[in-house]
């Protein structure tokens, strides 16, 4: 009797209440699944505002990034949100995609504060082509902060340590998640994630983009990495590797470029030799104010100066310099932070290599390091070198610290002259002022520097003079073999970029930070970007007056000085040279020395500029409308790989 009475309270309750035990159970069911997803979102904001942190190296900016409405953090969290969402699906367990994404976006974060520092620019994604070239100067940045390095090792045996153990451990206890639970996360994640990649393409407008706050700044990529943060800025430049064809380009275009015929004869002193020497970070160091350095670390080249380069870059990304100098080409045209040698070089282009080879030279390439490096083996052969000297087929040679002294090297050219009877054009690049500029780098500093610098910074500023002053008699004992020879010899020289010597420049007063900035006044520029040049002839002397130019008009000097016509080295780019000597990504600089900011941002471009940029696409990108009538003897040269490129 009394189970009876029993089954009929349960089953009066369960018809009075069931309604409100069923609301309450879905109730308390919104709210898990609520309180989950507000830890998801709640972590990746935590991630984003860590990421942008360690880059900013700023937590009051990080804040700003969150709460400036214009910018998108708050998008930034959201696609977060949403990879959360579908990793954990895809493993079945309630927030283990944090363990797995976290770390692979910290690192790149921390690995681009680092690259500032150095390099003044962010992380790029193209950075991740020359991985192996940071390997391999592993030992000299070891070497210059030894503590830091092992400081570096210990994090990440801990940190993998770590990772391991939470990764096993969140797999045993984190909620596992049911299939129905996995499939909606999927079904909502993965279509938005896919749109969203869908509209990423800066080179299309998108609507929904602007919305999002998610503005590409390709022309400035401090202001992009500023405006957009981290995250979204390294997305923007995944295709950057997609060069569009600049407006306006097609065979007509190119067929309107006037060009001068080249007279008969292409030379009016013979067939002179030709060595053109890239120094690696080869800069005046006396022109740091407040310091003294004695006695004079180049006096050479001082004396035979001819002008200043104007380098694009600073303290690294040596490659960029070399592609402008070897063919005539600009950095300007292309995406800001791409890398020519990694990136585009891929079929025969025209170079000086290809046409002193159409002049019957020897064409030779010659760095004392390993022919991997910046891709040079492949690059050299698609600019026409028919030999690469490198570490591999080179003698050994004598060390300054890790890397070739410029004497060995110079012995080295010399030896390889005196070895060929045709006439001869040799590129080299140096390898000895290489930073960091560690201590003990030389037995003994012959520079003394006087002036008000910390220790530390003294002794970088007097490994880094010595090695101008080895480089300078280099280049003397070079100039006094060359004046000993019956055939002319032209011999060029510049510096590729100005040295990373970190906080000698603040604390000198040269430049308010450790790196160069992109874009400024006139002047700033100038001195955060002018390296020495020097175009000398044993016939002739230097020529002087040159004032600053561009890398990509050293190829126009270079024959000019030697007596040569071509439709474009001499004639195209002598056309652009007498209206501009200075053609930056920011500036423009004329023959009269007055400056163009941000002339690409403006609706007009100069039309001698645009001329130069469809050139260069014509023969690096597109279909080379222009070969026959500005590089006719290049098409000779290449006509098989011409014919076969797309």
């Amino acid at each position: 009797m009394a189970s009876f009475e029993s089954a009929v309270r349960a089953a009066t309750a369960t018809e009075v209440y069931g309604p409100q035990i069923a609301f309450g159970a879905r109730y308390n069911r919104a709210l898990s699944i609520a309180g989950r997803l507000s830890l998801s979102l709640l972590l990746s904001m935590a991630l984003i505002f860590a990421i942008e942190w360690i880059t900013r190296d700023s937590a009051s900016e990080s804040l700003s990034y969150f709460l400036d409405p214009m910018r998108p953090a708050w998008t930034t969290a959201g696609i977060f949100f949403l990879l959360f969402l579908a990793v954990d699906a895809a493993f079945g367990r309630e927030n283990y995609s944090v363990i797995l994404i976290a770390p692979l976006a910290l690192i790149p974060a921390l690995v681009s504060r680092q690259k500032q520092i150095f390099l003044s620019d962010p992380l790029y994604p193209t950075d991740f082509l020359f991985g192996r070239q940071i390997m391999e100067l592993m030992p000299v940045l070891v070497r210059d902060r030894p503590w830091t390095a092992v400081g570096i090792v210990i994090g990440l045996v801990v940190s993998i340590t770590g990772l391991i153990w939470l990764s096993h451990f969140a797999w045993r206890r984190f909620p596992v998640m049911t299939r129905r639970q996995r499939l909606t996360r999927l079904a909502v994640a993965l279509p938005l994630l896919a749109s969203f990649y869908h509209i990423m393409d800066y080179n299309n407008f998108s609507w929904i983009r602007d919305r999002l706050k998610v503005i590409p700044i390709m022309w400035d990529q401090t202001e992009n990495y500023r405006h957009n943060g981290f995250v979204m800025a390294f997305a923007l430049n995944l295709p950057m590797a997609n060069v569009t064809a600049p407006a306006g380009y097609m065979a007509d275009a190119i067929d309107k470029i006037p060009t001068k015929p080249v007279p008969a004869g292409t030379t009016h002193r013979g067939k002179p030799d030709v060595i053109v020497l890239m120094s690696e970070s080869f800069w005046d160091p006396t022109r740091l104010p407040n310091v003294k350095l004695s006695p004079d670390p180049m006096p050479t080249i001082r004396k035979m100066q001819s002008g200043n380069v104007f380098s694009p870059e600073f303290g690294g990304m040596t490659a960029n310099v070399e592609f402008e100098a070897l063919t005539g080409f600009s950095n300007a045209f292309l995406p800001y932070g791409s890398i020519p040698y990694q990136q585009y070089i891929r079929n025969p282009i025209p170079s000086l290599a290809t046409f002193f080879r159409g002049e019957g030279y020897v064409a030779r390439a010659v760095h004392p390091f390993q022919k991997w490096f910046w891709n040079r083996s492949a690059v050299y052969k698609a600019f026409g070198f028919e030999q690469f000297k490198s570490e591999e087929n080179m003698p050994v040679m004598q060390k300054r610290g890790i890397f070739a002294s410029d004497e060995s090297l110079t012995k080295e050219i010399i030896r390889q002259a005196d070895q060929l009877r045709d006439p001869f054009f040799f590129f080299t690049v140096t390898l000895q002022g290489h930073g960091p500029y560690e201590a003990n780098r030389y037995a003994r500093n012959t520079i003394k520097v006087e002036g008000n610098l910390p220790e530390a910074d003294r002794q970088v500023l007097a490994t880094y003079a010595q090695g101008i002053k080895e480089a300078d008699d280099s280049l003397k004992m070079l100039m006094k073999w060359a004046r000993k020879r019956d055939r002319e010899t032209i011999i060029v020289l510049f510096g590729d970029h100005l040295p990373p010597l970190n906080t000698v420049y603040p604390n000198t007063g040269y430049m308010n930070d450790v790196t160069a900035s992109r874009k400024g006044s006139l002047e700033q520029m100038k001195d955060q970007h002018e390296t020495p040049l020097v175009v000398w002839s044993n016939k002739t002397g230097p020529v002087k007056d040159i004032g600053t130019i561009s890398p990509a008009f050293l190829s126009y000097h270079i024959l000019k000085q030697g007596g040569f016509e071509h439709p474009y080295y001499t004639g195209f780019l002598g056309n652009v040279f007498d209206q501009y000597h200075v053609i930056d990504r920011y500036m423009l600089i004329d023959d009269a020395g007055k400056d163009t900011a941000a002339w690409s941002r403006q609706k007009t471009t100069p039309p001698l500029i645009r001329d130069y940029r469809f050139l260069q696409h014509d023969m690096m990108f597109g279909k080379r409308f222009g070969t026959d009538r500005f590089f006719q003897s290049h098409a000779d040269l290449f006509a098989n790989a011409i014919a076969a490129a797309p």
